[in-house]
């Protein structure tokens, strides 16, 4: 028995012994992995590993000595954990002799160090006794750079490991590193010294007197000069590097003294990257120095700043200059400074001022913009720079706009003193008495009317700029002065047509100015658009010319843009119904285009109201009910039909209408909503007009029941508002609502209220919670559809309630939406509805703007249309080749719509397979379709270069056919595809080069000036292909 047992316990040692010489003597690798895993396991222990390996390990031949401790330090890197710690002792022991070996053993022994440097159980003060024999025994530069880089592992494990023992090294931990690091060359291993560096000064480690020499070793890869190679495995970027280098030198104010003419010397270089270099990472210490440690370079600093500011052709030099100049003058301003101590900061701008200051006066102004931006560089660093350069800049821009009469010059001066203004915005002040702009503010004031009542549209335009920030000061501008502003700004409203930016800033400034004034805009603009109003409604009633037409839609535009203030919403909004009521009431000469304008002045009040939940409820429950009444008024049957009242039902007005309600909905709170769906639903349902002002109508406003054709297209206001609502909103009568919008989906006397219906009903079921009640709508959807679709009147309006209600399932990825997709694409070979349905696949991948959308709430899932594509495009692809040749073009135009609104990451991958079609649908003669076509492929030509290179020949003879289509737009976009080709591969383009030449030279004299303007940038390219340098 006994001698059984020796032989079991015998036969696992002896496989243990034929992996080590399999892997010793037959220089074989895989054993390693065998042995780590057995040890893993527990078949044998690191001990017995060394046992076997012992006559290995003790070999006269190096190479023998080398494998056998690579074996052992294999296992040890992936059984580290599983060291006790009175094994480690005498591992760590082994393997520091070994240090001493021959070179060819040193590679292996550093790994297994390293893998003894990960082990938890390592007892203290091993680590800093590896350290030492690395130090003493090792030259490590001589090492290859995986060896090298293992040298790097070791110290960064221990750093992270053992950092308090090896600060009890002190100094001779930072020189022995020093030694490991000095001639180090390789990129990879670079990165890792670095961070140990970084990690030295970050973490307190004691330098001693190595500081400089520290700072010898790293400096001298100083400004980074690395181009990686082509097809590099690693991946380095010289600008990792750059990184690295930069924080290491940044990392302690010690280096200063040795850095900083370093960076002088070379930002006075002619090196372009070494002068950004050096200006970002002065940048970069300017965050960590302080006053003591700039003080002797400050003007040798500031020389080098100011020339390259001056003198650079480099506008990246121009920018890190300024950015340096910026944290330079921060960090004069944070240092806290002794009673006795010298203010840097003051004699530092005193200096940046006196060698910009005379510039600022030069008659041919020749260095004012360089100068201004130095001056503003170091006015933005602190309250106390901007202090005492605008104290000292402002008073000299003053008087030289007054010397200066020309408008440019003006221009040039006021945007310097725009900079320095908006500056002020920057710091706050405890004592408005302190401002330094207080003493310049009646000039300031006096300079920025002159400029808005001047003759150039430039100067008025920076002028009104300059008011704004101005105005942006608080508590500068007297109550005479703000009463001034408002009628400047009152006047640049009402400007020429040829002065349209300038209206355009007025409007803005007085948006921006009435949130900050709005009793100023109140008292004194309010009334004069009022007044301007009145007597343009009078006008209008005689029906004057378009001068009147121009000032009253200026007029309009101006309410809505100071309707910025709660308090003034208040003023304007009644205003701007009023005047919509003068229409409905027939005082008026009334088109469409007025009425359109007034919504469109109270949909961007409504947008300006939704950041305040009091305003936003204000707005609702004013406006809409009094739009809703309007519409109703109009709707009623009258004796004598009044063209007047019949503006506000026409399809343009109503979509205007759509829009403001909808966006008045939107930010609704979900119990404020609620309160508003109890009295909208039943109007349209019941005719519950209760809650409308002026509600005295000749008869029942009955929309869904027997109403005229008027009452109908209502059910579009309908659609705003409940679209609009937030989910949670419960919509009362929900399920008689549904079946009238279903039953008037399909009415064929009224498309527009039809397709509003048919909107409304899926805006609906996009919303509802998936359940008994959503299936049974579906049901009675797919019901009417089908019945619908068949012969009779209302196919058409059948097949919009399908494309409707098949978007909003798509979006909300509902499992019926394949079904109706399906069927949709059936539709494609009806005769009658083929075109119709193509057109329906550019609904279903495009974004609403009334329903069906995220603003509006409703149900929208990422990648909506990336999973339409994968489910839908090949069906489509077979449906085209399956199709008769008469509606093929039907199959072209869904599958060019859907691919043209695909997001183009998804697109490339399928590109191969579906460029074909791509290509054919190019010969179709539907313009939309080639539309549709040549937007999808301008990016791919881009983007996929080589794949549109092996369709070369057919791109450019149907480009060049297209450059003369009957459509505007497609022959831009065709010379826009011609321009794009040139991206491809030049080699592959050089034979049609002369060919597309001659062909471009007929849209060069086309009738449209966009169409000259592609011709032009296309041919250009195409004439430079091949060329040098192109």
């Amino acid at each position: 028995m006994a001698a059984a047992a020796a032989l079991e316990a015998a036969a696992p040692t002896d496989a243990l012994w034929g992996l080590v010489h399999d892997f010793v003597m037959g220089q074989q690798e895989g054993p390693a992995d065998q042995v780590a895993a057995d040890v893993k396991s527990g078949n044998y222990t690191v001990l017995q590993v060394v046992e076997a390996l012992g006559s290995s390990l003790e070999n006269p031949e190096p190479r023998t000595r080398a494998r056998g401790i690579q074996l052992l330090s294999q296992v040890l890197l992936q059984c580290h954990s599983l060291l006790l710690e009175k094994e480690v002792v005498h591992l760590i022991l082994f393997y520091e002799n070994r240090l001493k070996d021959h070179h060819l053993v040193i590679p292996s022994v550093l790994q297994g160090l390293k893998a003894l440097s990960l082990c938890v159980a390592l007892p203290p003060g091993l680590a800093v006794s590896v350290l030492k024999a690395i130090f003493q025994e090792v030259h490590v530069q001589s090492l290859p750079q995986v060896d090298r880089h293992t040298v790097y592992n070791i110290i960064t494990n221990f750093m992270r490991t053992r950092e308090e023992e090896l600060k009890g090294l002190g100094a001779d931990f930072t020189f022995g590193f020093i030694q490991v690091m000095d001639g180090e060359k390789d990129p990879r291993n670079l990165l890792v010294a670095f961070r140990i560096v970084h990690d030295l000064i970050s973490r307190d480690y004691s330098l001693g007197p190595f500081v400089e020499e520290l700072f010898e070793v790293t400096s001298c890869y100083f400004p980074i000069d690395f181009t990686p190679p082509p097809n590099d495995p690693y991946g380095i970027q010289r600008e990792d590097l750059i990184l690295s280098l930069r924080s290491v030198l940044a990392s302690t104010p010690r280096f200063a003294e040795f850095l900083l003419p370093l960076l002088i010397e070379k930002v006075d270089s002619e090196i372009l990257s070494a002068k950004l270099d050096s200006l970002q990472t002065l940048n970069a210490c300017c965050a960590v120095y302080r006053q003591k440690e700039l003080k002797d370079f400050l003007p040798s600093l500031w020389a080098s700043i100011r020339r390259e500011v001056f003198q650079t052709a480099s506008e990246r030099v121009e920018a890190e200059g300024l950015a340096a100049l910026h944290s330079l003058t921060v960090c004069l301003s944070r240092s806290v400074l002794s009673a006795d101590a010298e203010d840097l900061l003051d004699s530092f701008l005193s200096n940046i001022l006196q060698d910009c200051k005379h510039h600022l006066c030069e008659p041919d102004m020749k260095l004012v913009w360089p100068s201004a931006k130095l001056l503003q560089a170091a006015a933005g660093a602190s309250a106390r720079a901007c202090d005492y350069i605008t104290s000292n800049v402002l008073p000299l821009l003053l008087e030289q706009f007054h010397k200066h009469s020309q408008s440019s010059q003006r221009r040039t001066i006021l945007e310097m003193l725009l900079g320095f203004l908006k500056l002020q915005q920057k710091w706050s002040y405890e004592d408005k008495d302190q401002r330094p702009l207080n003493g310049f503010k009646d000039q300031l004031c006096s300079l920025v009317f002159m400029a808005l009542t001047g003759p150039s549209t430039q100067l008025q335009l920076v002028g009104i700029h300059t008011l704004t920030v101005l105005g942006a000061q608080p508590d500068l501008l007297s109550s005479e002065d703000l009463e001034l502003a408002v009628g400047h700004l009152y006047r640049l409203n009402f400007l020429e047509e040829d002065s349209q930016s300038c209206r355009v800033a007025a409007l803005e400034a007085s948006g921006t100015l009435a949130a900050l004034y709005p009793v100023a805009f109140s008292s004194h603009l309010v009334p004069k658009l009022a007044e301007e109003l009145r007597v343009g409604e009078s006008d209008l009633t005689r029906g004057d010319g378009p001068t009147q037409c121009s000032r009253h839609l200026c007029c309009l535009q101006a309410l809505s843009a100071i309707s910025t203030h709660p308090s003034i919403v208040r003023e304007t909004l009644p205003l701007l119904l009023q005047h919509l009521c003068q229409v409905n009431k027939g005082n008026m000469v009334a088109r469409s285009s007025d009425v359109i304008a007034v919504c469109q002045s109270l949909k961007q009040v409504a947008e300006k109201c939704q950041q305040d939940p009091d305003c936003c409820w204000y707005f609702h429950q004013t406006a809409i009910p009094c739009l809703l009444a309007l519409a109703v008024q109009a709707s009623m049957p009258e004796k004598e039909p009044s063209v007047l009242r019949k503006v506000l039902l026409e399809d343009e007005v109503l979509a205007a209408m759509v829009s403001v309600i909808g966006t008045a909905t939107t930010h609704l709170s979900p119990e404020l909503a609620a309160q508003s769906v109890t009295h909208i639903v039943p109007l349209f349902l019941d005719g519950n007009v209760s809650f409308l002002p002026e509600n005295s109508f000749p008869s029942r406003f009955q929309p869904f029941q027997d109403g005229s054709s008027g009452q109908r297209r209502l059910v579009a206001l309908l659609m705003a508002f409940v679209c609009s609502l937030p989910r949670n909103v419960e919509i009362p009568q929900l399920n008689q609502l549904m079946r009238e919008l279903l039953e008037l989906s399909c009415c064929h006397s009224c498309p527009f209220s039809s397709t509003a219906a048919a909107k409304c009903f899926a805006g609906l079921l996009n919303k509802h919670p998936a359940g008994q009640q959503l299936d049974e709508f579906l049901q009675l959807a797919v019901d009417k559809v089908e019945a619908g679709l068949g012969s009779g009147p209302c196919r058409s309006q059948a097949f919009t309630l399908l494309l409707w209600v098949t978007k909003a399932l798509v979006l909300r990825y509902h499992p019926l939406s394949s079904c109706l997709t399906t069927q949709l694409m059936g539709l494609l070979s009806d005769p009658e509805l083929g075109p119709a349905a193509a057109d329906g696949f550019s609904l279903l991948m495009s974004d609403c703007t009334d329903v069906l959308t995220r603003a509006g709430h409703a149900e929208v899932r990422i990648m909506f249309r990336q999973r339409f594509f994968t489910d839908n495009v090949p069906a489509l692809v077979q449906g085209f080749h399956a199709a008769p040749q008469g509606v093929k073009p039907n199959y072209l135009k869904g599958l060019s719509h859907v691919l043209n609104r695909l997001p183009k990451p998804v697109l490339l991958p399928e590109l191969p397979t579906l460029l074909s079609l791509l290509l054919e649908a190019l010969s179709c003669p539907d313009c939309v379709v080639q539309l549709s076509t040549l937007s999808c492929l301008q990016p791919l030509l881009l983007e996929a270069p080589q794949v549109m290179s092996l369709h070369v020949d057919t791109l450019v003879t149907k480009f060049l056919n297209l450059t003369s289509s009957p459509s505007m737009a497609v022959r831009i976009a065709a010379l826009q595809c011609m321009h794009a080709l040139t991206r491809l591969p030049t080699p592959v383009l050089l034979p049609y080069k002369p060919q597309v030449i001659r062909a471009l030279a007929k849209p060069l004299d086309d009738k449209k000036r966009l169409v000259r303007k592609e011709a032009v940038s296309a041919r250009g390219e195409w004439f430079l292909l091949g060329s040098p340098g192109s």
